[in-house]
């Protein structure tokens, strides 16, 4: 085992520096800068971030200015998600050579079984959608509800036809980004009010991990998903932090887009 990657684990941080983080350290393994990097990160508040082609209108942003919720939009694509009792992840990988080079469905099913040995070592019983899964999978169409873990796709994680980790992904030519989110507990009301959605409706189609695994400790967890990683890849992984120029990049692009309301507010 000699390919090393970077497992960064950088706590939590305001809404728009974490999607400004994510980009300049995709951004640094896309010119070569940076092998593939895991990063673990949590949010500082309660926020939401929309996909990246998704309508803002989706999203009470009244109601979020109100509460003082910030709003952010992400740079891969998907549907929106309430941040706040969770992990989040994002991977940032080449595709011009190497195990992601074989197009986004493969690399996104790659990613999810690595999540996948994650949860099964806690001894979660986890089904992987796949395309013959016609009858559970979810398409737009057919859920018209903004929220993320409304819906289920290819290769995404379930139990007992519960999303328990919602993922999306943005592809340049040469590399790749992707994010995703794992719920430990479901604000039900914060949620309907957020989403625009009915006063009744909170039997949602996603699962929190705390609810079915009551002695979840969010440490432990951190540390199987390295593990996974590392023997899904047959990699290893060395503890990382941001260096300065990823910093400062990443600075410089959340004051100029992530905080912006022309980017936020773009469709």
């Amino acid at each position: 085992m000699n390919t090393t990657w970077r497992f960064i684990d950088s706590g939590q941080c305001r809404a728009s520096y974490n999607m400004a983080l994510d980009e300049s350290l995709a951004l640094s393994v896309k010119e070569g800068k940076s092998p593939p990097v895991l990063r673990i990160y949590s949010w500082d508040m309660p926020s939401v971030s929309i996909g990246c082609f998704q309508k803002a209108g989706d999203i009470d942003f009244i109601f979020c200015a109100e509460r003082g919720i910030p709003l952010v939009r992400r740079p891969t694509g998907g549907r929106a998600l309430l941040h706040f009792d969770e992990i989040t992840y994002s991977f940032s990988s080449i595709t011009s050579s190497g195990i992601f080079k074989t197009g986004l469905m493969d690399s996104y099913k790659k990613i999810s079984y690595a999540f996948k040995k994650a949860f099964e070592k806690f001894g979660l019983n986890i089904e992987m959608k796949s395309l013959n899964d016609k009858e559970n999978l979810s398409t737009r169409k057919e859920k018209k509800s903004p929220l993320c873990f409304e819906s289920l796709s290819y290769a995404e994680l379930s139990v007992n036809n519960k999303k328990i980790i919602g993922s999306a992904q943005k592809r340049w030519i040469d590399s790749l980004l992707q994010q995703g989110s794992i719920p430990l507990s479901i604000d039900n009301m914060l949620t309907q009010k957020i989403f625009k959605l009915n006063e009744h409706q909170n039997d949602f189609n996603y699962i929190a991990l705390k609810y079915i695994m009551p002695e979840f400790k969010i440490e432990e967890f951190k540390k199987i998903i390295r593990l996974s990683f590392e023997q899904t890849f047959n990699i290893k992984f060395i503890d990382s932090q941001p260096t300065q120029e990823e910093i400062s990049f990443a600075i410089e692009i959340e004051n100029h887009k992530y905080l912006s309301e022309k980017w936020t507010f773009k469709r």
